[in-house]
């Protein structure tokens, strides 16, 4: 059996869960929740998680130090879904429900410099992820994952500082639907794209390494299959039920974010052809053939979107949990630490977590979709200054 384990690594709180999810939420559970870390085994028996820490430790006992937001990047944003740096320091950020997408100068500023055509956002659907081009400075190439009327579909487009030109599709024929479509997308250290796709409601096909569903996908820039994935196609990793979040520490690993339905979310270490459980797993399962997570959650806690890897901590952007996730020690070497929680309920609902150019971090929020509270000048973008 395939185990995955952070060495030293404590646990979170506990839970169990009965109610049915739709995908961003899910339903309210009964009892508590539940965050979970494997303690480190030789792979053959089962993990017990410890003592319940504290939900943010103080500044004084010697684990982590508070981030702090020092800044708006933008306000008055509408349902804004992905946040991507261009090599000047500016970041474009797309809007799932209009399609728009702007670009952020850092100082409040937030141009429109185009609206992708065909886009359908019903649902969860519309303009969703976007990824600048590793080669920006000479091909100029930005790419966007968006829910058209009858797919999910990848697209690239031209930026030429003022405005985008018309989008190319690179793939199509993704299923969709009103849940469950994914649609991050990230060029990862080794040049290729990857996107995460959702199962779009048919949990079955997540099993299929036929299908494009339930997956994340690499690709090349061009859409093309690269030789040395793992099926012959797009599919890199399968198993998933609505990745949306992933990202890379310095030395190559990929780390990946899960929704769950009813029981546990997710904090995944992705490796090429292996299989993420669902839907026969939710959470640790140690069943043989599968990949259990790193770290799970009560779906109450979490229901993680966007994640970053900075510095070997990983962190998530928690929808339902109203807070930034920070797993300290997967992304790196030395002693790992229980994941924490920051900002629990201060900004609603958090779609997206990248981290700037001068190493601070841009907390998206998603209070604007008619699933959160929406506060004045939302949605906006934090800046937060991180602490070690």
């Amino acid at each position: 059996m395939r185990r995955l384990l952070v060495p030293a690594v404590l646990a979170l709180s506990a839970a169990a869960l009965v109610a049915c999810g739709d995908g961003d939420d899910q339903a309210e559970p009964q009892g508590g929740s539940q965050s979970t870390v494997p303690e480190q085994t030789d792979g053959t028996g089962s993990e017990e998680p410890s003592a319940e820490p504290s939900a943010e430790p103080s500044v004084d006992d010697g684990r982590l130090l508070p981030p702090t937001v020092v800044g708006e990047v933008a306000t008055g944003l509408e349902i804004p879904w992905s946040v991507a740096f261009l090599p000047d320091g500016t970041a474009l950020v797309s809007e799932r429900g209009t399609a728009k997408i702007k670009l952020l100068d850092g100082q409040g500023g937030a141009t429109e410099v185009g609206e992708v055509p065909d886009v359908a956002a019903e649902g969860e659907g519309g303009l969703l992820g976007l990824a600048i081009s590793p080669d920006f400075a000479t091909d100029q190439l930005v790419y966007a994952y968006h829910t058209s009327p009858s797919d999910n579909r990848v697209v690239r487009m031209t930026f030429d500082g003022t405005a985008l030109g018309a989008p190319e599709v690179i793939l199509d024929g993704i299923a969709s639907n009103t849940i469950h479509n994914g649609g991050r997308i990230h060029f990862g250290p080794d040049g290729m794209l990857y996107a995460g796709v959702g199962d779009a409601g048919d949990p079955a096909t997540a099993q299929d390494t036929g299908s494009l569903s339930g997956k994340i996908l690499r690709m090349a820039p061009d859409g093309a299959v690269p030789p040395d994935n793992p099926f012959d196609n797009l599919v890199w990793s399968y198993g998933h039920r609505n990745v949306q979040g992933f990202g890379w520490s310095d030395d190559g690993t990929m780390w990946a974010s899960e929704f769950g339905q009813s029981t546990f979310d997710e904090l995944n270490r992705i490796e090429a052809g292996a299989n993420y459980g669902w839907p026969v797993a939710e959470g640790i399962a140690e069943l043989a053939g599968m990949v259990d997570p790193v770290v799970q959650w009560g779906t109450d806690d979490a229901s993680p979107s966007g994640l970053a890897v900075v510095d070997g901590q990983v962190y998530l952007a928690a929808l339902k949990g109203e807070r930034l996730w920070q797993v300290p020690g997967p992304g790196g070497t030395g002693t790992s630490l229980e994941p924490v929680a920051w900002f629990t309920g201060e900004y609603g609902r958090l779609r997206d977590v990248v981290e700037a150019p001068d190493r601070t971090l841009w907390l998206v929020t998603n209070n604007t979709d008619g699933r959160g509270d929406p506060r004045d000048g939302d949605d906006r973008i934090l800046q937060v200054q991180r602490v070690g």
